[in-house]
């Protein structure tokens, strides 16, 4: 019978790792399998990291075929894709140290590589060796999920784990799925050179965020030459010599369409069927991933899952978010629910689009009743000097308190947190139009979106009656 281990992890990814590092130094007998012949999951290597390095990559291309538009004379060359990758490639391997294995070996940490698969619920297979565990952590990620399309298989194409790998720049590329990695891409290669083609079977992009916004965003896009396809379908698709011929479908017509290159980015199915889930007596909903309570056990206690394979949301902050709370449970043994009210996420379009709480859909079908707290962002000064006006912030109010942030503007990233905060903790509505900001900030929007909202009841009739009573009454 093989050693029985304190906690056994399956997966390198962040989550994995931030409940390695924790278990580990605390002394527990730890062991850490992965399946790729590194650690830090997709977000490292086909996520978070290649995509915003190649997002930046980018802006730089774009400033400087704008550089006339500040005063600057410049001409710019052609964009280099392998030049532009190699430079993904360096940056990853400057963020991969982070996640060398042997760091994780100087905490106490069995870090192990290969394909694990569960036995029974206390025991996984790997390399033919038995490993038990008195708790498991899964935490396998996600990859992409590829729509059925008849003749799509025929087809070379690509997905965010093979395009970081190309070299030369497609003239014409067409980009599938209109979500947050459809939308990031085909602006970022618009860019850089292509003619991108987006292509989204629903009625906008960005189905999950506020629908102004994306509107707004959608305008931005086709303003830089990116061509928006939404209620349109790929019906089919064939090869035609190196490129790629699509029937597109939309609500009045079909059309051939032949491109260089294809991308798919239509979501993500979660990687669950190959750590044997059915063995280990683990159920699955609907959508592959694996039924969690809020304290992220699944139908095993004893098994506890993290990240893109639990759901619900396929962040890498929410699989951190998510370690915390399995390092609460499985190894202080102190009761700790996921709460998933306030979460925060962006779309890394420039302008980003970030969200926090709820949106407008979101609270009008829990029938809330609530007011909106707008402000342009065409009306920052800090915009106008920079020359990005194009967005908004959208606040909802419920009883002098924001439930929900939406904007559209440069770096909403950064200043969402604030927002996100303000949420958290319940601050009125009131303490952030008082609330001290730097002049001149992208971030003074918050400010004046909240006084907006109170210029009304400040400047009404009443208000002005009872001014006039103060200043004659009192010397």
């Amino acid at each position: 019978m093989p050693e029985e281990h304190d906690l056994v992890i399956i997966g390198g990814g962040v989550g994995g790792l931030v409940t390695a590092s924790v278990a580990g130094q605390l002394g527990l007998d730890v062991v850490l399998i992965e399946r790729e012949p590194a650690l830090g999951g997709d977000c490292l290597r086909y996520g978070c990291v290649p995509s915003k390095t190649l997002i930046r990559s980018a802006g730089v291309a774009h400033t400087v075929r704008r550089a006339g538009d500040f005063g600057i004379d410049t001409s710019p060359g052609a964009s280099d894709l392998g030049a532009v990758m190699d430079r993904v490639k360096a940056v990853i391997a400057r963020i991969q140290h982070h996640d060398d294995p042997d760091r994780f070996r100087g905490y106490g940490v069995d870090v192990r590589f290969g394909e694990a698969a569960f036995q029974d619920a206390h025991t996984v297979t790997i390399k033919g060796e038995r490993i038990r565990g008195r708790r498991f952590v899964i935490a396998t990620g996600s990859r992409p999920a590829v729509p059925p399309i008849p003749g799509m298989e025929s087809v070379p194409y690509l997905t965010n784990e093979t395009i970081f790998s190309e070299r030369q720049l497609p003239a014409r590329l067409a980009v599938v799925g209109g979500g947050p990695i459809g939308t990031e891409l085909a602006q970022a290669f618009a860019r850089l050179g292509s003619r991108v083609t987006l292509i989204e079977a629903g009625p906008r992009l960005l189905p999950k965020d506020d629908p102004v916004l994306t509107a707004q965003l959608q305008e931005h896009l086709l303003g830089e030459g990116v061509e928006v396809r939404v209620n349109t379908r790929v019906a089919s698709a064939e090869t035609a010599g190196d490129a790629a011929v699509l029937e597109l479908d939309y609500d009045t017509a079909c059309e051939a369409r032949t491109f260089d290159r294809v991308l798919i980015a239509t979501g993500r199915v979660a990687n669950t069927a190959s750590i044997n889930p059915q063995a280990a007596g683990l159920t699955l909903d609907r959508d592959g991933t694996l039924e969690v309570d809020n304290r992220l056990r699944t139908s095993q206690r004893h098994i506890y899952a993290v990240g893109d394979c639990a759901g619900p949301y396929p962040f890498t902050h929410m699989a951190e978010y998510q370690a915390g709370i399995v390092i609460s449970n499985a190894i202080f043994r102190l009761p700790r629910k996921a709460n998933y009210a306030v979460v925060p996420w962006v779309t890394y379009t420039d302008p980003e689009l970030a969200q926090v709480g709820m949106t407008t859909t979101a609270a009008d079908a829990a029938g809330l009743d609530y007011e909106l707290a707008t402000f342009p962002l065409a009306d920052v000064d800090r915009a106008i000097a920079e020359g990005e006006t194009t967005g908004e912030l959208r606040l909802l109010i419920h009883h002098g308190r924001i439930i929900g942030a939406s904007l559209l503007a440069p770096h909403a990233g950064e200043i969402i947190h604030e927002l996100a905060l303000a949420i958290t903790e319940r601050v009125p509505l009131r303490r952030l139009a008082g609330m001290i900001h730097a002049y001149p900030t992208l971030a003074q929007i918050g400010k004046r979106a909240a006084g907006g909202y109170y210029a009304p009841q400040l400047f009404s009739a009443r208000t002005r009656r009872l001014v006039k009573w103060i200043n004659r009454l009192l010397p």
